[in-house]
């Protein structure tokens, strides 16, 4: 069939909006500006940043802790030294080092220096099998982030190409009540003057009136509507609210406005919905990142390996020994450990480590259940989807009826009017309901359209597949 050519820049602007450049769209169009202008989209494209440079580094659990710092020791009290010292030889007296000449000591006793400063420097290093596991944790929680992207895109492609053809069927619906509100018009103002000639009673150009006032708000209401679902689409594409727009009617080539329908294999379409619907993608690929989470809580249970390595440099100030200034002079101290443990505390079964193990099987058992009802949804969702189609279908064939019938009213009230058997009135009214008939069908066929973007959502086929078939179908 072929879709009724709708003319649909309405000047339905909001006061503000009134210099607004009018922006001209298909509705492949609009899904690339909301890809690109989105801010839930580019929300979710931070979040996969996120991850996508989790998963990269992963490795970098393996970089050893390094600290380092700088201590100054303030003593209150001076330390006493006691050792030797050599004796010079020649003149029997105790000296300090460099003059030492090596033969003989004697003890001394002395008082050490006040303060000292130490750079200690530290390394420490923990092994675990749970570490590697980690790594394949973060490379799930990255594919997952992609998988919830690609689900967010999918919605918002659903919902703009179901948004546009709502909005469509809104313009034909309010040209139509304007073209219901000017036979209003004119029907009073027939009344009027047949009232004025005396031809009919006031009571009917009252009730024309009143008839015509009635129409006012339900205009004003269908306005309103059209207005905030321009705005609303505005919103998806990341454009102001106020951004008009001129949609181009979509195409089809069926006779008569009734569009081909196809026919559904409901234990196919549920198939492929267990395996392709982006919710039920996103569920499995949950449960291996849940998986993941467990076996990394348990691997944290084994043994583990830590590498302590620690170096401090340290200065020790000049200080006097037996009436002789000694130099500040540097020293050095350090160690490596290496320990292999294991948290025994953990093994208990009521422990908070072994616990928390169990909680996430019991996680699993519920995602596991949550799992089978989405699957269980989906299968009646799509049930009900293909009866609502099928009903559309018989609604469609029936209306299709309905206009070849006011097809044949208007052109016989047409050729009547020509002959002079019927008024211009009475034409104008036939017509109106011819559009009336048409725009039935169309809201017929833009259901029709929109269930088949329910259906190629829930089985994963990329959008247009089935309008696809349904245009070849004939």
């Amino acid at each position: 069939m072929k879709y009724l050519k709708v003319t649909v820049i309405l000047f339905l602007v909001l006061p503000c909006g009134l210099n607004a450049e009018v922006l001209r769209i298909n509705p492949d169009e609009a899904v690339e500006r909301a890809v690109k202008n989105n801010l839930s989209l580019e929300s979710s494209r931070l979040a996969i940043s996120t991850k996508k440079r989790a998963s990269d580094l992963s490795w970098n659990q393996f970089v050893p802790s390094i600290t380092a710092g700088g201590s100054l020791v303030i003593n209150n009290e001076r330390s006493k030294i006691s050792g030797t010292v050599p004796i010079d030889l020649n003149t029997l007296v105790p000296v300090i080092p460099p003059n030492t000449v090596f033969g003989s000591s004697a003890p001394y006793s002395a008082e050490g220096p006040l303060w000292n400063l130490a750079i200690p420097i530290q390394a420490s290093l923990t092994l675990n099998i749970a570490m590697f596991e980690n790594m394949n944790r973060l490379k799930l929680d990255y594919q997952g982030g992609l998988i919830a992207y690609e689900k967010a895109k999918l919605q918002l492609e659903r919902d703009i190409r179901k948004a546009y053809n709502n909005m469509l069927l809104l313009q034909e619906n309010i040209s139509l009540l304007k073209d219901s509100f000017e036979n209003a018009s004119r029907r009073v103002q027939m009344a009027q003057a047949n009232y004025n000639a005396g031809l009919s009673p006031e009571l009917v150009f009252l009730q024309a009136r009143v008839a015509l006032e009635n129409m006012k708000p339900v205009m004003d209401q269908a306005e309103n509507g059209y207005r905030l679902s321009m705005a609303s689409f505005a919103m998806y594409l990341g454009l102001p609210y106020d951004t008009e727009f001129e949609l181009i009617p979509l195409e089809d080539s069926a006779p008569n406005g009734l569009t081909n329908f196809i026919p559904f294999d409901v234990k196919e379409m549920i198939r492929k919905a267990a395996s392709g619907k982006p919710d039920i993608q996103e569920l499995r690929h949950n449960m291996l990142i849940l998986q993941s989470a467990r076996k990394m809580q348990a691997n944290s249970l084994l043994p583990y390996l830590n590498l302590n390595y620690g170096f401090t440099p340290y200065y020790t100030p000049p200080f006097d020994v037996m009436g002789t200034r000694r130099d500040g002079d540097w020293g050095k101290s350090g160690s490596l450990t290496i320990t292999l443990g294991i948290r025994l505390h953990s093994l208990f079964p009521f422990s908070p480590d072994f616990q928390a193990v169990k909680n996430m099987d019991d996680q699993i058992k519920d995602l596991n259940l949550i799992l089978a009802q989405a699957v269980q949804g989906t299968e009646i969702e799509i049930y009900n989807t293909v009866l609502s189609l099928h009903r559309i279908q018989l609604t469609a064939e029936t209306q299709a009826q309905t206009i070849e019938l006011a097809e044949r009213s208007y052109r016989l009230t047409d050729q009547a009017y020509r002959a002079g058997l019927q008024d211009l009135l009475q034409v104008q009214n036939a017509e109106l309901e011819l559009k009336q008939a048409r725009v039935s069908m169309l809201e017929q066929q833009f259901n029709y359209l929109n269930g088949l973007l329910d259906l190629e959502y829930s089985t994963g086929v990329p959008f247009g597949t089935l309008a696809q078939n349904n245009s070849k179908e004939d």
